[in-house]
């Protein structure tokens, strides 16, 4: 794939998650495995770089890669949910069905009401990876 392509293929994929310029965007759970096209766009879409676990600011979204080992969900979600703007997101990478370290949707529906968040979309994030978004309920915010 073309350069070009591939950067049109980022920004559209990134695209999806409702990011905009200027967004700051936290991302943990980072590893070899995780989606680097997708990084690139959402990079691209913010016109900045994702800040890091160790980042002691607010931040407009989170971007959690997880997987199956990776521990108890209901944890990272709360860690997740503390640098978040009244208005923030989490978004919940994990493994599509049949990949290494697949999360079952129940488990993701079970943890996110007992972090205090709610689940309003999956979508597919790249060739490997799908998103969910969750976000404070209303009468939290």
């Amino acid at each position: 794939m073309a350069a070009s392509a591939e950067s049109e293929e980022a920004r559209q994929r990134a695209a999806r998650l409702g990011l905009d310029l200027g967004m700051t965007v936290q991302e943990l759970g980072y590893d070899d495995d995780v989606d680097d096209v997708l990084r690139q766009g959402i990079e691209e879409v913010i016109g900045g770089d994702l800040v890091e676990e160790d980042f002691d600011d607010v931040v407009d979204a989170v971007l959690l890669w997880w997987r199956d080992d990776d521990g108890d969900l209901v944890d990272a979600l709360v860690d997740a949910i503390g640098p978040l703007t009244d208005h923030g997101v989490v978004w919940l990478m994990t493994p599509k069905p049949g990949r290494d370290g697949h999360i079952e949707p129940e488990d993701i529906s079970d943890a996110a009401p007992t972090a205090g968040l709610q689940q309003t979309s999956t979508i597919s994030a790249g060739p490997d990876w799908q998103g969910t978004r969750l976000v404070a309920p209303r009468s939290k915010r």
